[in-house]
């Protein structure tokens, strides 16, 4: 984003060139001493020991605020040279400008180097990672607590429809979507200049274009019509992505939901119930059988199919696991507290199998379960 920019006019430019730039110059070099001040000023401000200085730029400043502030830090030695360069540069460059945004400054650069660097908008990349798992809500937190924007910011534009421009850009987006929940693909992101809301939602969905778009595509090549939509697959995935803890078993986890679809039963899935109410459910604050037997368009317990929307942003082994689930018989699981399932076949296997677990468990009262992310 440019913060500065200078007429071009040709009248203009010439009177600015002479009353801005000439005039003083010919003042200030008119005698040795001036040469002195204007070597002395350009040159770097400290010694070759010093460490770089991380610098940011506002959108919105004007040069000679900006200026100032490399003054104060001691970046520059002069604010009187830094106005002189930049004008120069503006004659050089007339439609350059100063850029917003983070820049890590040498102070044993020369003013030239300092002020080129600026102008030409080498700003320091942010990075910020989104984990597999996570839901938009903890996107937000993050990006919040790191100083980017505020949760409501994200949460206005990841919880929203998506603009007729936003479809326009990712026509391959599912019609009708009142979130982009589960379609901002987990990775780590360097950003350049201003972090936006709208800049990461659009570099998220990018990443789930190149990575997630190719394996469905051949997915539905190979299957035909009797492939998952789109929505109904990242929305599964995202299931999976929160019950799996233990790699080895996501494509059985994925199998035993794609059983229970074909049969008509419900999901059961706890991670549903904590995204329709809001909540992290943790070892020592379970979900309670209110909860689970409360109604919420989430609550996989009560209603047979799939939630909504996905509920968090599956990884790219999720989606995978998702399309090519193990065959198995297996219709229920029941978490370890070491992370893996005890899998079953029969509603008999699994009650007893959560007998046994809740017996082991209490002979080690120092045990506690893995916490989903």
């Amino acid at each position: 984003m440019s913060v500065s920019r200078v007429k071009t006019g040709p009248f203009f430019r010439f009177r600015w060139f002479f009353y801005g730039l000439l005039l003083p110059a010919t003042l200030l070099f008119s005698s040795w001493q001036g040469w002195l001040w204007w070597s002395w000023a350009t040159a770097p401000a400290q010694s070759s020991a010093a460490s770089p200085v991380r610098f940011q730029v506002p959108p919105g400043s004007g040069t000679a605020a900006v200026g100032r502030q490399l003054a104060a830090t001691g970046v520059i030695r002069s604010q009187l040279a830094w106005d002189l360069w930049l004008r120069l540069l503006a004659l050089r460059q007339p439609s350059g400008s100063i850029q917003a945004g983070v820049y890590d400054l040498s102070p044993t650069a020369p003013l030239s180097d300092v002020a080129a660097k600026l102008w030409q908008g080498e700003v320091v990349p942010n990075e910020f990672t989104v984990p597999e798992g996570w839901s938009v809500r903890q996107m937000a937190e993050s990006f919040q607590a790191q100083g980017y924007f505020s949760q409501e910011a994200f949460l206005d534009v990841a919880l929203s429809p998506p603009t007729p421009e936003l479809y326009a850009a990712y026509p391959w987006l599912p019609e009708g979507l009142d979130r982009l929940e589960g379609f901002l693909y987990p990775d780590t992101y360097q950003v350049s200049g201003e972090v936006t809301p709208e800049g990461v939602v659009r570099q998220m969905l990018d990443r789930f274009a190149q990575v997630g778009l190719p394996l469905y595509q051949k997915y539905t090549q190979a299957q035909g019509s009797e492939a998952m939509s789109l929505r109904d697959w990242v929305t599964l995935a995202s299931i999976v992505e929160k019950e799996a803890v233990v790699p080895e078993e996501r494509s059985v986890i994925a199998g035993v939901f794609h059983n229970r679809l074909v049969q008509g039963m419900t999901l059961g899935a706890d991670p549903t119930v904590e995204y329709g109410f809001s909540v992290r459910q943790t070892p020592d604050k379970p979900l309670t059988l209110e909860q689970v037997q409360t109604a919420n368009p989430y609550n996989t317990y009560l209603n047979v199919g799939l939630p909504p929307t996905p509920i968090a942003s599956p990884g790219l082994p999720s989606l995978e696991a998702t399309l090519y689930p193990q065959a198995t018989e297996y219709l229920y699981f029941v978490a370890r507290y070491d992370g893996t399932h005890v899998f079953s076949r029969t509603l008999q296997e699994h009650e007893a199998a959560q007998i046994a677990i809740r017996t082991a468990q209490d002979r080690k009262p120092t045990s506690v379960p893995p916490k989903r992310p």
